[in-house]
């Protein structure tokens, strides 16, 4: 695997600086996951829920619904909420400072007239403070180049996820963005069972995370950050993870290993103001892996192109 520089440098991004529109944005994003998730198909691992990087924003992708197709995209270009469907014109939202009660009032009423009917539940998971979104008036705020900032970032982030991802054999998950926790990962199986999960994330039921886990992985992503960890981090974990599995020496350098997380650590920082940022996380990529999959015995000859 080669990463080359790209022309397009990847943006400043400064938990700070984006902290009101992020938090906006992550109830936003539920809402739309959350009719994804009730109108696809079952697949395994939760994965018919999660959104999708596009040229603009991100995307529900199409969404099959009684015999026709639907499709949800947020447009950081234009600042829009595009609603299209396979007959009828495309309805649109204009993204601006709203509360998320506005948000999701206007976005179902617009559903209803595309003749889309869809119930979800109507409170976030994976977030300590679940105001239902139809009551929630606290989260206003959307500031266009916070968002977009955000976007080209994971947008950047999905390219070096897309070229690692390809020299895997074995089962792999889709460079997808998961509405939960708002983070963009990519998730590789060894194909054995995995031990029966604890579960532990809030407002989030255990046997979906129990189904979630199922299988063992070495699991990678992009987290924009929280007000409890206020820095975009480029993470990797494992589970069920070895004992020495931390204790694994990583590269590049500035990549470190969390033990109150329980996961290897690159700031976004390091990664934005390296000479090739592309190549840097490559790097954490592969390394992190190889920690998980050297440690916990994974049979590397049968699910990597290039296996050692």
């Amino acid at each position: 695997m080669e990463a080359s520089k790209p022309a397009v440098p990847w943006p400043n991004l400064h938990f700070t600086e984006i902290k009101d529109t992020l938090e906006t944005l992550h109830q936003w994003i539920q809402i739309v996951g959350k009719i994804r998730l009730r109108t696809m198909p079952w697949q395994n691992h939760s994965w018919h829920s999660t959104l999708y990087l596009s040229p603009h924003g991100f995307s529900t992708q199409a969404i099959p619904y009684r015999g026709g197709y639907f499709q949800i995209d947020f447009d950081f270009r234009q600042h829009r909420l595009l609603i299209a469907c396979a007959h009828g014109e495309t309805l649109r939202m204009d993204l601006r400072p709203m509360t998320v009660a506005d948000f999701y009032a206007e976005l179902f009423e617009k559903l209803v007239q595309r003749s889309i009917e869809v119930a979800i539940h109507g409170s976030p998971n994976e977030l300590e403070t679940a105001i239902p979104f139809q009551e929630n008036t606290v989260n206003k705020s959307y500031e266009p180049e916070a968002a977009q900032k955000l976007w080209q970032a994971m947008s950047k982030a999905q390219q070096v996820f897309t070229l690692f991802r390809s020299d895997f054999i074995g089962k792999c998950s889709p460079v997808h963005l998961f509405w939960g926790a708002f983070d963009l990962a990519v998730t590789r199986f060894s194909g054995r069972p995995a031990p029966l999960h604890p579960g532990g994330a809030p407002n989030m039921p255990l046997d979906v995370m129990q189904e979630a886990y199922s299988k063992e992985v070495s699991s990678a992503g992009f987290w924009p950050g929280s007000a409890d960890f206020p820095e975009p981090i480029f993470y990797s974990y494992a589970y069920p993870a070895a004992p020495s599995f931390g204790e694994q020496k990583v590269l590049p350098k500035e990549a470190f290993y969390s033990a109150e997380m329980g996961e290897f650590v690159l700031k976004y920082a390091d990664v934005q103001r390296a000479a090739n940022p592309e190549a840097l996380l490559l790097e954490f990529l592969q390394s992190t892996y190889e920690a998980a999959a050297m440690t916990s015995h994974w049979n590397r000859g049968e699910l990597e192109r290039t296996a050692p």
